[in-house]
């Protein structure tokens, strides 16, 4: 459902805007003030901080193996892709890097044998152990008001797959913006949501919109929303990337969404694409794919480079 099938103004405080969607007692607006889709209502940042702990405490240690298997090589190829991206904009001598809900510490053990001076700060424990035992600095807890200034200064500040769950993006990029030197990179990674792909599936299969679910993702994002808010925020975006589009299964006829064994296969595809390309010296291709993808909007993140000027 695009914003012009709207027909309900939904207000809820200082938000406003058309529903596009409901799911789990909440409604999912286009947020004029926002200039995001999220949803309504949100959560009291505390309240969300004690919901989310639990959920990290029971869910991230199994996700931990994932990565230790196939996926170890993968992953380091879109780490390298973004490291590059961050050293080419800085120039040599600036590399002391902040990762925002830096979960198992993977990407910071990447920028660490590139030379980068790291640290992560990632609320869930069992995460943040993994990170350390890979001989990285982790500090554990939520990225706030009461944790942020005491963290340091930074010439590169990611935040990958967190600003769809926070209550208030806005405020958590501010903070990000205030530890960062002048002339430093913020990448934002989020969910690309509500994408042509996505629709497209949902009406073609029938589906509902399975990427909707309020207990998790408070925030739905594309290029365009994650490029103006920064843009607001004084940042200059200047690089957007993606990943393999997964809804082109859904396209396809693979329906993955209630099949975890199919996901899984599907998975495998794209990571195979990806490590081909690099493996026959079409890393530069692969990169320029994805670059074309995020520009046209296609992709299964939205991944947004920003220079603080």
């Amino acid at each position: 459902m695009g914003i012009a099938a709207a027909e309900t103004i939904i207000a809820w405080q200082s938000h406003e805007g058309p529903r596009i969607a409901r799911a789990g007692g909440h409604d999912i607006i286009q947020c004029v003030m926002c200039g995001f889709r999220h949803i309504v209502p949100l959560p009291e940042p505390r309240a969300f901080e004690h919901t989310y702990r639990d959920v990290y405490a029971r869910e991230t240690s199994p996700g931990i193996p994932s990565l230790l298997g196939d996926d170890r090589n993968w992953s380091e190829i879109a780490h390298a892709d973004l490291l590059e991206s961050f050293e080419r904009l800085l120039g040599p001598s600036r590399r002391r890097l902040l990762d925002i809900g830096s979960g198992p510490g993977f990407f910071l053990r990447t920028a660490k044998a590139r030379g980068w001076r790291v640290l992560g700060i990632e609320p869930s424990r069992t995460a943040s152990a993994h990170a350390r035992s890979l001989g990285v600095e982790v500090a554990e807890g939520f990225f706030n008001v009461e944790t942020a200034p005491g963290l340091g200064r930074f010439d590169a500040i990611q935040l990958n797959n967190v600003l769809e769950h926070v209550p208030y993006p806005t405020e958590t990029l501010l903070l990000a913006r205030d530890l960062l030197e002048p002339g430093g990179v913020l990448c934002v990674n989020v969910p690309n949501d509500f994408s042509p792909f996505q629709v497209a599936a949902r009406v073609a299969s029938g589906l509902p919109e399975w990427w909707v679910a309020p207990n998790r993702h408070l925030n739905y994002f594309d290029f365009d929303s994650v490029s103006d808010l920064l843009a607001r925020l004084d940042f200059e975006p200047v690089e957007r990337t993606t990943s393999f589009p997964m809804e082109m299964f859904l396209l396809m006829g693979e329906n993955y969404t209630g099949d975890p064994a199919l996901g899984r296969a599907c998975h495998a595809k794209r990571r195979r694409f990806d490590l081909a390309l690099d493996s026959t010296g079409m890393k530069e291709a692969r990169r320029a794919f994805y670059r074309a993808l995020a520009n046209a909007g296609f992709g299964r993140e939205a991944i947004v480079i920003a220079v603080k000027p």
